[in-house]
């Protein structure tokens, strides 16, 4: 049976901060350590950030040319327009009240990624930046707990054409991010041609139930008896190219 075991004893996490040491002590705490085999551990993308250092003061930004006639456009601060172009490749969608960008690992989202909220700074003239490379910080805080446990870092995006945000993963390590079924066949015995199952991105969803979106306190969840399947990628196997862009 899959369980999903919210941890909610985490302090408020800065930089610099022992980011795996304080995971541990909180999995101890609920009596789950040591990892069994299917444990998940997923983090929320602001600890990570924050024990990262992403956290930048807006009083340190100088917005260009182009930052400051985006931000006219979308009616933000022309400061968070600068970082958003720093992070981004590219602007999707730029109409008042909306910028989504083209995050420099491939993301399509919203500010890039940027937030000013749960960052733990009495918000003001905070924001926090995604990780460098969240990938390679979930296989990090993988091996400092000692290489069992599979990580995901979770990020909430919305999605075109529907209301809402979800969780998605960012970062993973120890599991295969894309499940490709393709070539197997479904209980009628029919060849499945296209069915990829975004493994990463469901875990983080699940995860997200236990966390919430507001001022719940829950940064990081273990999920349970999950029949993770073998093999291991990471999350930016998730990301479509753009040369297989379906709506450009």
């Amino acid at each position: 049976m899959i369980a999903i075991h919210p941890l909610s004893d985490l302090p408020e996490i800065r930089a610099a901060d022992d980011l795996p040491l304080l995971l541990r002590h909180s999995l101890e705490s609920a009596g789950l350590w040591p990892p069994a085999a299917g444990d998940v551990l997923i983090v929320t993308q602001k600890i990570v950030s924050k024990a990262e250092g992403r956290l930048v003061d807006l009083e340190t930004v100088e917005p260009g040319p182009a930052a400051v006639e985006l931000a006219a456009t979308v009616r933000k601060d022309p400061r968070l327009v600068e970082l958003v172009l720093r992070e981004s490749s590219a602007v999707v969608r730029a109409v008042p009240n909306v910028l989504i960008t083209r995050h420099r690992l491939g993301h399509v989202m919203a500010n890039s990624g940027i937030d000013r909220s749960n960052i733990g700074a009495g918000g003001g003239e905070q924001a926090l930046l995604l990780p460098e490379d969240p990938d390679a910080s979930a296989l990090a805080l993988r091996s400092a707990l000692g290489g069992e446990l599979a990580v995901v870092i979770s990020d909430s995006f919305g999605r075109p054409w529907r209301h809402g945000v979800v969780g998605v993963a960012i970062g993973a390590a120890g599991l295969p991010s894309l499940v490709d079924r393709r070539g197997g066949q479904d209980r009628d015995g029919r060849r499945l041609e296209v069915t990829q199952i975004a493994l990463a991105d469901q875990v983080a969803t699940a995860a997200t139930l236990a966390m919430g979106e507001g001022d719940e306190g829950v940064p990081a969840v273990l999920i349970r008896g999950l029949p993770v399947p073998a093999g291991e990628s990471g999350a930016s196997a998730l990301v479509r190219p753009l040369e297989e862009d379906l709506f450009r």
